[in-house]
């Protein structure tokens, strides 16, 4: 089937809210040696920006490469055998795949999550068979904020890059579609610090809420140009 256009996304944070597994991976990783447990307000904000933020955040020291590597290998086993417990779409994004799904637009997912990781986590949100495309930080050489994932999930979809949009909660998501030359979505619902300003990374749009998806259905179009 050839679709009109797509919307792609990022997925923790923007699809899906997993801070409450990836919190608790940490936790367990921190009282496994002997450390305090973080409270989740204070985990929430860095989850977008990946295992190894995380665990510089919780061990609150620097950690040279082979340290920091060990670390990860283990928080990612943590967070492995929690994968799903708490992790759930964010409200209104079912809805939202509903509308895309019901006016022919594609939709699929980037993230710099490990496949390992991705394909169970989709398979128990029941994304699984649904998305067009599934990009994973693993799937290919580079990861965002380098283009190439979100160009190779545009081809995959059979559309050039500037019928796509890319939603995001993170500035490396929107440098990478900027740089694709993708209509940019700063997700601000997503897992971003006090002291980070959406506004400055110069996405095309903020959206405040997953609620703001659905009307995209209708929007495309206009906003991309296509009939």
């Amino acid at each position: 089937m050839t679709h009109r256009a797509a919307v792609l996304f990022d997925l923790d944070g923007t699809l899906a809210d997993t801070a409450p597994d990836l919190a608790a991976a940490l936790n367990s990783l921190l009282a496994a040696d002997g450390r305090a447990a973080l409270p989740f307000e204070r985990v929430r904000p860095w989850v977008s920006w990946g295992a190894m933020r995380m665990i510089q955040l919780g061990y609150g020291e620097t950690l040279d490469t082979a340290r920091m590597a060990q670390l990860r290998n283990r928080f990612l086993a943590c967070y492995e055998a929690g994968l799903c417990r708490e992790s759930r779409l964010f409200p209104g994004v079912a809805e939202a795949l509903d509308a895309f799904d019901a006016a022919d637009v594609a939709w699929g997912i980037v993230t710099n999550k490990p496949g390992w990781l991705t394909e169970p986590l989709l398979a128990a949100l029941g994304l699984s068979e649904r998305a067009g495309t599934v990009i994973s930080g693993d799937t290919l050489p580079f990861a965002k904020p380098h283009p190439m994932p979100l160009l190779h999930a545009a081809r995959e979809l059979g559309l050039a890059a500037k019928r796509c949009v890319y939603v995001g909660d993170n500035i490396r998501d929107i440098q990478a579609g900027r740089a694709a030359g993708m209509y940019t979505i700063a997700a601000t619902w997503g897992y971003i610090p006090a002291d980070d300003d959406p506004a400055a990374w110069q996405a095309d749009r903020l959206m405040h809420a997953p609620d703001g998806l659905t009307p995209l259905a209708g929007e495309l179009g206009a906003l991309l140009g296509v009939a």
